[in-house]
């Protein structure tokens, strides 16, 4: 097979513009999961610990990924959480689901399916009572994508 000139120059331009672009896109996820964390935070730096996540390690279905999250928490009115936020890093939109919580809800358990676009970081974001946040970040393979991948 021969290439002709239109169809090198076609190439080279393609190739120029998935390394302008779609390195790009990646940053802003990441730049949007980060952004997205802090709004939920106030701004501070989520510590390690308490939180729980669990996800399958690899997805046969970006489509349908069960999640589930826990917070240790006693849950009083002196000590409980207040919110946790599921976020997909990969995904263009990366904030998934929040779950709001209060003294009378027991636990401070969730689960729920979402959809990952790629292999990709879910993580979850815990808020306390007291202002402290937690966080528990898991890689899930996708072995079919589930947002047009």
């Amino acid at each position: 097979m021969t290439l002709t000139r239109r169809q090198a120059l076609g190439l080279s331009a393609g190739a120029a513009a998935f390394l302008a672009f779609g390195t790009k896109a990646g940053l802003a996820a990441s730049d949007a999961t980060e952004a997205a964390i802090k709004a939920f935070t106030g701004g501070a730096m989520p510590g390690s610990g308490k939180v729980s996540l669990d996800t399958p390690e690899i997805a046969e279905n970006g489509n349908t990924v069960p999640v589930g999250v826990s917070v240790d928490s006693p849950m009083t009115a002196d000590n409980y959480v207040v919110a946790v936020m599921i976020l997909a890093d990969g995904n263009p939109n990366p904030a998934v689901a929040t779950f709001n919580f209060s003294t009378m809800s027991g636990s401070a358990e969730a689960k729920t399916r979402i959809r990952l676009a790629k292999t990709q970081n879910v993580i979850a974001v815990a808020k306390m009572s007291d202002g402290s946040t937690y966080m528990d970040t898991k890689e899930v393979k996708v072995t079919i994508g589930g947002c047009g991948g």
